[in-house]
């Protein structure tokens, strides 16, 4: 069969069937000289390799999109990560964000919400609400979402050890919004291998862990089908240093260990793999950046179907969401990440991101405030209205240097993950050290080249400037300690504390045997225990993890 034949198969099966139930944006595409922009332009010629390695949008490898039309039909969603000081605050930026064209929401937590310890903690002394928003209790889970309708609206959580227990607050809040619970639509990170390797915000030890991952993709595969289960992220490991091929291994590498956890579970891998979603980084090499995020998508529809066998084409495809790289702001001359960021959030929309957040100007230096949250918003903005990139399916295939790169970035992460398995797979790689020794020795032969002024990084080791900063500062309020502190006061004194006690040996007693913590944990927030409450029930049974040096 010819590309020809093997194209219009493709637009009378796969694309019609698209086209059914999502209609494109315009009924034509053209640029300002009235030129037509094609959906999926081809080579001319016919390439023997062409459906091996690239194929059409929408159907296996997924080289160039898991949807047949991307964003000609419609566009990523624009998901700003936010969160700060206390639940109102938080309330109130996301409402201001959907306010100003936000399609999604994504929250960022407090240091004592991610490591499993309530605001009237004596660990939490002086963390709380600082770089993200103090949820220690369903209480203040339904004042973060007032007057946002669950059912109407996407939302990314950023948590990983306690991700069992935010989700459960969320299902629990959905119900009191009288929403469907079944149709709730987000994602929790829920990575805890990169954790790990790159972050250190783990709680319990790696078995575990892995336990409450698995029970999360059994109960959601039920009860919430249309959420996704995890966000495997490589944007933690290119943040502590990694490589570009480094980043795409290494996070491939934690989804396999998935895998294998939940087949080893008893799950069955069509069951759970099209709940899976994976959250990249992009950084500065525009070209570099777009090859990774084309060749992730490859390598993973590999991996499903040859590897583990998977019979859906939704287990194959590798949905993602993007950041721009926290890595690459300066400190001086902020206003100059507001070009860095434009390039990296460019990469990702030409790399075929499902959603992204746009870093602010001012995050090398403090808590975005609102103006500097409304340019990186607007920045995507622009990119999708104005640039003309979303009018086409995956623009830049077909390029020498584009597919170059995605075969030797393909090529590079496939070496070490066979590596790794030969270590016996990702847990062990990182129990060993390897994957934290080849970031560290990464990040180190970066910061070398900047030193040596190989790297040019403008207006920091070049184009210095003297300057005065007139930036807005966002600082948080110490107070919203001492009022966090109160309304788990009150809290205490007005719930049910024998339920809770009995609640919390239930859970004592579940975590010591096999059965899903899930609907549990739904009951327990209901009941108001605590976030705090019920890690440290858990720490009772399982510990905790310390790292090893290596």
């Amino acid at each position: 069969m010819t590309l020809k034949e093997s194209f219009a198969k493709w637009q009378e099966t796969i694309l019609r069937k698209s086209l059914d139930k999502f209609k494109e944006r315009k009924a034509r595409f053209e640029t300002s000289s009235g030129i037509e922009v094609p959906r999926v332009p081809l080579p001319q010629d016919d390439d023997p390799d062409y459906e091996q390695k690239l194929g059409f949008p929408g159907e296996y490898p997924y080289t160039r999109g898991v949807q047949p039309t991307m964003y000609r039909s419609r566009f990523w969603t624009m998901r700003q990560y936010a969160g700060f000081s206390t639940a109102e605050e938080s309330n109130k930026r996301y409402r201001y964000l959907l306010g100003q064209g936000q399609t999604g929401l994504s929250v960022a937590f407090d240091l004592p919400t991610q490591i499993g310890y309530d605001a009237d903690d004596p660990v939490a002394m002086g963390e709380v609400g600082k770089v993200g928003v103090s949820i220690s209790s369903i209480r203040d889970m339904q004042q973060l979402f007032d007057q946002i309708p669950l059912d109407q609206v996407s939302t990314s959580m950023t948590i990983n050890a306690p991700a069992g227990v935010l989700l459960a607050m969320y299902i629990a809040v959905a119900k009191r919004q009288g929403a469907d619970v079944k149709k709730l639509r987000g994602t929790i990170q829920n990575d805890i291998l990169k954790e790990y390797v790159a972050r250190g915000t783990y709680i319990f030890p790696p078995s575990p862990s892995m336990r409450l991952i698995t029970d999360i993709f059994q109960f959601c595969a039920a009860e919430v089908p249309t959420w996704n289960t995890i966000s495997i992220s490589g944007y933690h490991i290119r943040e502590a240093g990694s490589t570009a091929a480094q980043e795409v291994a290494f996070t491939l590498s934690n989804g396999i260990a998935y895998v294998e956890a939940a087949l080893a579970a008893g799950l069955n891998i069509d069951d759970f793999a099209g709940q899976l979603s994976f959250f990249f980084n992009a950084h500065n090499n525009l070209l570099e950046e777009v090859a990774k995020f084309r060749a992730a998508r490859r390598m993973w529809a590999k991996i499903m179907r040859e590897r583990f066998k998977a019979q859906k084409p939704a287990s194959w495809q590798l949905r993602f969401h993007t950041q721009t790289a926290g890595s690459t702001l300066t400190a001086q001359q902020p206003e100059n990440n507001v070009v860095r960021v434009t390039l990296q959030a460019l990469s990702a929309v030409l790399g075929g991101t499902q959603s992204l957040h746009t870093n602010s100007m001012d995050e090398a230096l403090w808590l975005p405030t609102e103006k500097a949250v409304r340019v990186a918003l607007r920045t995507q903005q622009i990119i999708a209205h104005e640039s003309g990139v979303a009018d086409s399916v995956d623009p830049l295939a077909g390029s020498y240097l584009i597919e170059h790169l995605t075969d030797e970035i393909e090529k590079m992460a496939s070496d070490y993950i066979t590596r790794i398995d030969d270590m016996g797979g990702a847990l062990q790689s990182i129990e060993k050290g390897f994957m934290q020794n080849e970031i560290q020795n990464a990040a180190y032969a970066a910061q070398q080249a900047i030193e040596k002024k190989e790297q040019i990084v403008v207006g920091m080791n070049a184009f210095e400037v003297k300057e005065e900063r007139s930036l807005e500062r966002l600082e948080v309020d110490p107070a919203i300690e001492l009022g966090q502190k109160a309304k788990l006061k009150e809290l205490r004194e007005s719930r049910d504390q024998r339920t809770v006690e009995q609640l919390l040996e239930r859970l004592k007693s579940a975590a010591q045997g096999t059965e899903n913590l899930m609907p549990l944990f739904i009951e327990c927030v209901e009941n108001d225990v605590t976030l705090g409450e019920i890690c440290n029930a858990l720490r009772a049974v399982w510990g905790e993890y310390a790292a090893e040096g290596f």
